[in-house]
């Protein structure tokens, strides 16, 4: 079995379609291949209607609040039509819409014209901030997103606006409602230290997670050892991804990313009872 179980399209801040993204899994020779957009399942029915030769594990990613820090919970295995995970969404969705306006608002104070109509023109049904940098780096603002970023869109920037998204324990019950796995995406990633990271997990788990990325693009070999001792310990399964965007990006490319060792694999998430009954 060969996975990648966090990945994006184009319906968030992917640069490719669900389409391209399959035919990459298939060049991969992946088995099981997880679309997980950020704040949206739009790529979904896509994804499925294509999906000949592999299984297509229904996700999403959220974007969540744990005290100041936003946290990314993934969610796989879910029912993208429950009412439940849909209203949440819905509701992602409109704050990701709130922050764009008021970040057009201070770009027009700016004498930046044309945000709105830019973002209105893409496919994406959920905003980025990475969006708003491609309008910066597309209308010569700035070179590229990370001056997009540090000159306008972070928390020093010229256009900041802050985001607004579900607390953790919203976001892992409405997957937990939906019939999914609650997982943390790539732990290792957030400005934590250790004592911080065993507090997120110990309340993540509380609120009924289950899982957290224990093998992701460009993880070093120390982080995903002490990620699987952290999932042993607090008996958490893990799972793996690349959190594939764009295709110009070969360092998280589909399927790349180092397989979980001999001591993580017994904690996989494939082996949960519910990987069992959505393939059966």
């Amino acid at each position: 079995m060969k996975v990648d179980l966090h990945c994006h399209s184009y319906f968030s801040d992917g640069k490719q379609s669900p389409s391209f993204l399959l035919q990459r899994a298939r060049e991969k020779q992946l088995t099981h291949l997880a679309l997980t957009d950020h704040d949206c399942v739009d790529g979904l029915d896509l994804l499925r209607s294509e999906a000949e030769g592999i299984n297509i594990i229904n996700g999403v990613e959220l974007s969540c609040l744990w005290g100041s820090s936003e946290i990314h919970i993934v969610g796989l295995l879910i029912d993208s039509d429950h009412d439940h995970i849909e209203k949440l969404l819905a509701s992602q969705q409109a704050e990701r819409e709130k922050r764009a306006l008021i970040i057009d608002e201070k770009l027009q104070k700016l004498g930046i014209d044309g945000l709105m109509p830019y973002l209105r023109s893409l496919p994406c049904t959920a905003y980025t901030r990475s969006h708003i940098a491609d309008f910066l780096v597309d209308e010569k603002i700035c070179k590229n997103r990370q001056k997009a970023f540090k000159s306008h869109l972070g928390k020093r920037g010229k256009v900041y606006a802050a985001a607004t998204c579900c607390s953790m324990s919203e976001g892992v019950t409405a997957i937990r409602n939906a019939g999914g796995i609650a997982v943390v995406a790539h732990p290792g990633r957030y400005p934590l230290s250790k004592g911080k990271l065993s507090a997120l997990l110990d309340d993540f788990k509380e609120c009924g997670g289950e899982a957290i990325e224990g093998s992701y693009s460009n993880i070093d070999p120390h982080t995903q050892s002490y990620l699987a001792r952290l999932a042993e310990e607090k008996s958490l399964y893990l799972s793996a991804g690349s959190d594939f965007h764009d295709a110009a990006a070969t360092w998280t490319d589909i399927g790349k990313f180092p397989n979980l060792d001999q001591r993580a694999i017994k904690n996989a998430i494939w082996l949960h009872p519910k990987w069992h009954s959505s393939q059966s």
